[in-house]
């Protein structure tokens, strides 16, 4: 406690006071009066020295009323009060690995782009059966002849549109691919109808109609439907740049529109189409054609699948465009079922797959049509079904 300043004592009149410079004898000094500190009397020998008056800061202000760093700047402490730990710098592998995960990210991000893209612009059409599923997965692939496509004019009489490319891709549970030629003017049974060339099934009742043939001649139930238009082989093959095709035929056939010499050359769209609908110099007629239309599909697969091209994003763009606009899938299917049978397709071209035709009666039979062997045949799709064929070279001229 600070001592308060000393008065004079009641007693002694303020007249007799003498100025404060020189004190009376009889008044003691201010400090030598005794004080009560707590009752008990204080000697002026023992009192500290008098204090003067001054003001001072409460002992306990109010917390709010203190300066807080934190709250001038939230981001220099963690809210306690203690400022935060610095920033640590990334070290060099984390730095590489963000890089790389970035790099994969849009190089992912491209090809999927693509795919969305074709997915939402390619034509889907009503082609499947429902019939109940086979072991394995079946596609069809069919090649849509309609007048004037491709810049290839059409000689017969054989009015509408026609499937002039009829193949079987299946991929069996355990064993090789088989990719099967049907020769467009095989003699088949064709449901409602009578039995006819089997392109005529398109003509009649479309995609659905050719399925349902297709379904009934092997047994196979067709899980996918894929339909090239011809002049689709043009835009792809002319995308591409050119393919490779190789015959020992000399051809001049007006029909097709083929001028060729014997050799491998290679070729622009409008000649790789006209090299695999050619037939009428060809000495094996049919059987020829489906060996090179599965040859020009073939080609196109291998080029497609060219480092180059994967990896430009030009001739991407360009194969993509031509290829939505030359197909049309069914309604269950999809880009990646697209995918799925180029794969296949490449396996049943490879070493280890198998090539050809179903087994072959005759090539004149009933007005100009290709009789499928009737004893042979039953037995053959169910071994393409059940993948118990060797690989190689199946059907072809008959013996």
């Amino acid at each position: 406690m600070i001592a308060p300043r000393s008065r004079p004592p009641a007693s002694v009149p303020p007249a007799s006071v003498p100025p404060a410079s020189v004190p009376p004898a009889s008044v003691p000094p201010a400090s030598a009066v005794p004080r009560r500190v707590g009752g008990t009397p204080v000697s002026s020998a023992s009192a500290p020295a008098a204090i003067p008056a001054t003001r001072v800061a409460p002992m306990n202000p109010r917390a709010d009323a203190m300066p807080n760093p934190a709250n001038a700047n939230p981001s220099l402490s963690a809210g306690d009060g203690t400022p935060p730990p610095p920033k640590k710098k990334l070290s060099r592998p984390k730095l590489a690995a963000i890089i790389v995960a970035s790099f994969l990210v849009l190089l992912l991000a491209w090809p999927i782009g693509l795919l969305i893209w074709a997915n939402g612009h390619i034509e889907h059409v009503a082609a499947l059966s429902g019939a109940p599923n086979t072991p394995g997965t079946t596609w069809l692939i069919a090649g849509s002849d309609a007048r004037g496509s491709g810049g290839v004019e059409v000689a017969d009489d054989v009015s509408g549109q026609r499937s002039d490319t009829i193949m079987v891709l299946h991929r069996p549970s355990s064993g090789p691919t088989a990719l099967i030629s049907i020769p467009r003017d095989s003699f088949v049974e064709i449901p409602g109808h009578n039995a006819s060339k089997i392109n005529a099934s398109f003509a009649w009742g479309g995609p659905q109609l050719l399925v349902e043939t297709v379904e009934k001649l092997s047994g196979l139930t067709i899980d996918h439907y894929v339909e090239v238009g011809f002049g689709g082989v043009v835009d792809v093959v002319d995308a591409i740049g050119t393919v490779n095709l190789c015959s020992d035929l000399t051809v001049d056939e007006p029909h097709s529109g083929l001028k060729w010499e014997p050799g491998c050359h290679d070729v622009d769209g409008k000649t790789a189409l006209a090299f695999a609908r050619m037939r009428y110099q060809d000495p094996q007629g049919d059987i020829g054609r489906a060996e090179r239309q599965q040859q020009v599909i073939g080609a196109i697969g291998r080029e497609v699948a060219n480092a180059g091209t994967l990896f430009n994003p030009g001739e991407q763009i360009g194969l993509l465009r031509a290829g939505v606009g030359a197909l049309a899938i069914d309604d269950d299917s999809n880009i990646l079922d697209l995918g799925q049978m180029a794969w296949a397709f490449t396996r049943a071209s490879g070493a280890n797959g198998i090539k050809g035709t179903p087994p072959l009666g005759s090539l004149n039979y009933h007005g100009g049509s290709v009789q499928l062997d009737p004893d042979l045949g039953p037995q053959f799709w169910k071994d393409i079904e059940q993948g118990n064929l060797p690989p190689g070279p199946v059907g072809g001229w008959p013996q």
